[in-house]
């Protein structure tokens, strides 16, 4: 998700305030939803699974980097569908509300489909 402001960490920050801010984070607890995010959304709340970091001047142990290759499978096709997202552009300057935003998203899935 790299390249969406200027600085990187300034736009993590910018992404773990809006996810809470529209309580999207509280939605996914009450509708039993887990959450799978990188390294940088670390302390975000115990329903976010994130990696394990490395502790300074130690290495992780070979079940730490299991988990961190099992989390990694799991987030790719996600990485990989908002990457295909972000190529689309009509996203790129397009500003409205996110719930219309949802319904033209599912008509663009529906049209390359059948294309």
């Amino acid at each position: 998700m790299g390249g969406c402001c200027g600085s990187h960490r300034r736009c993590r920050a910018g992404l773990t305030t809006a996810a809470r801010t529209h309580l999207i984070i509280r939605i996914c607890e009450r509708q039993g939803v887990p959450i799978l995010a990188d390294l940088a959304y670390q302390g975000g709340g115990p329903w976010l699974t994130t990696g394990i970091k490395r502790r300074p001047l130690q290495e992780l142990t070979p079940t730490e980097k299991t988990v961190n290759r099992a989390l990694a499978a799991a987030r790719a096709p996600v990485e990989g569908g908002v990457a295909r997202l972000k190529s689309w552009r009509i996203f790129r300057r397009f500003r409205c509300s996110p719930n219309r935003m949802t319904s033209i998203a599912k008509a663009i899935l529906t049209l390359e489909r059948q294309g």
